[in-house]
């Protein structure tokens, strides 16, 4: 049996803040998980609560530090570090998938590893450690995480359109536009879409719940590995 304690001491670890187990439990509870398991409370209420935890932190910080903006280029760059592609990427660095507790169907189609899941889940989490270490704390958490995101100008554009970033990373390189595949697997109800993405020889795969949200998975992938590339 899975030693949930232990699991959530090394998300905590991770995340460098501590969070009341229950909350934390919550903020990990996907409502697939919750509806096939009795109707359990699950973490949307936490997922709304993380999300202006993280909009204030972000809005906060990019006024302070960037006075010479004017609002049009911050609200750009509030967009895309609060984006679902960069939240998810945020998650993936901690290895969030890996402690959510989802549905059996969810978890078999690749749940662990959608963009809007990770996304979710990453606010619920921001809003449980509000809930538990208060103001100061979370709205640290939020600026640790989302730090990579910040300090490199050229990840806002990605993060926010990694389509378009894509295509044009490609050209200056002088490698061939970027083809896209797309695959649909699962209900109608539940679709999975796994989108690849091939630029020359490099080619990376996404997931997401809809063809859009695959593809800028995929893109995305396929941008860092040219920029380390590059």
């Amino acid at each position: 049996m899975t030693d949930i304690s232990a699991e959530h001491a090394v998300l905590t670890d991770k995340l460098g803040v501590d969070i009341d187990p229950e909350l934390l439990s919550l903020a990990l509870t996907h409502r697939s998980y919750a509806y096939e398991n009795g109707g359990l409370a699950h973490n949307e209420r936490l997922e709304f609560l993380g999300d202006s935890i993280l909009g204030q932190a972000v809005t906060v910080h990019l006024f302070t530090t960037h006075p010479g903006l004017d609002e049009g280029s911050l609200a750009k760059r509030r967009a895309s570090v609060v984006s679902t592609v960069a939240l998810a990427e945020v998650a993936r660095t901690i290895g969030l998938g890996a402690h959510i507790r989802l549905g059996r169907g969810e978890d078999q189609t690749g749940g662990r590893d959608k963009d809007s899941i990770l996304a979710d889940t990453m606010e619920a989490v921001i809003g449980a450690a509000f809930l538990s270490a208060g103001a100061e704390a979370s709205g640290a958490l939020v600026l640790r995480l989302v730090a990579p995101l910040m300090a490199d100008p050229e990840r806002y554009g990605a993060a926010m359109d990694p389509k378009t970033s894509l295509q044009e990373r490609a050209a200056q390189l002088g490698m061939s536009p970027p083809v896209y595949t797309v695959i649909a697997e699962g209900p109608d109800h539940n679709r999975m879409f796994t989108a690849t993405v091939a630029v020359s020889e490099v080619e990376r795969s996404g997931v997401g719940s809809s063809k859009k949200q695959a593809e800028m998975a995929a893109a995305l992938a396929v941008w860092h590995a040219l920029s380390d590339r590059a």
